[in-house]
């Protein structure tokens, strides 16, 4: 499902509410959750998740295109509604906004040139530079748990690997998705692996991702998760998620 590059109205036919005209901010530079392609047009499955979530609310949605870093202070200035940008649940992100129930759960990874690396135990990454999507959780897990480690961060998560690749750091941790739909499942990735497991940011990950609005606006969270149940049970969200991915994304409490 395409859009336009900065907005598109989603119209659909429902009794009228204060919330019926609703702004979405998206990112577009997150493949495959959300991507710009040369004809300006966006995709992916969080823009996928956008529409059918105003599909389910009967809303008419426009789709805002923002950077990452602009995220939060953009909703905070009433530029959109939501977020629907792949944004982690966090205790520091609550407190400024909140957050419907998790639509998919990711776990990190660290990627390096094959062999490089046996493990990532601080020790093993001590003096070592990892490279990380700046102001990201993933970001404030490294710099809590490998102080004796160099943090490169970057403004987009697929630049992380573009810094690998380029020789700028020794390691990088992000999203177990985006580090192959990116980097190594593509010709660039050749000569690099995932190092050890997949990292689940249960310190720092308040159950998942989900859709963020202004602190307060309950009836808009209220009618976001309604839409979110409702996906989930019908079997749509299902559909969605193996479009773009060949393992489970469901967030735990809506698995069976």
């Amino acid at each position: 499902m395409k859009f336009a590059a900065l907005a598109l109205a989603l119209v659909c036919a429902g009794p009228a509410f204060a919330q019926d005209r609703i702004r979405i901010g998206v990112e577009g530079n997150y493949p495959p959750f959300s991507k710009v392609a040369p004809d300006g047009s966006l995709s992916g499955f969080d823009i996928d998740i956008a529409a059918a979530v105003c599909a389910r609310m009967e809303a008419e949605c426009t789709l805002v295109q923002q950077e990452w870093d602009g995220m939060i202070p953009a909703l905070s200035a009433n530029k959109f509604d939501m977020i629907v940008a792949s944004m982690t649940i966090t205790d520091a992100r609550k407190e400024v906004v909140d957050f419907s129930d998790p639509y998919y759960d990711v776990p990190s990874r660290f990627v390096a040139a094959t062999g490089d690396f046996e493990g990532y135990s601080p020790e093993e990454l001590a003096g070592k530079t990892i490279i990380v999507l700046r102001n990201s959780p993933r970001a404030q897990y490294l710099a809590a748990t490998y102080p004796d480690s160099r943090i490169l961060a970057v403004d987009r998560e697929p630049a992380v690997y573009l810094e690998l690749a380029a020789g700028r750091g020794d390691i990088a941790f992000g999203s177990s998705v985006v580090s192959a739909e990116a980097f190594l499942n593509t010709p660039q990735g050749e000569g690099f692996d995932q190092v050890g497991e997949t990292i689940t940011l249960t310190d720092s990950v308040d159950g998942g991702v989900g859709i963020a609005m202004r602190k307060g606006d309950e009836a808009l969270r209220l009618r976001v998760n309604e839409a979110l149940a409702q996906i989930m049970a019908d079997g749509s969200y299902a559909t969605m998620a193996e479009a773009y991915f060949d393992f489970d994304i469901t967030p735990p409490h809506a698995r069976n």
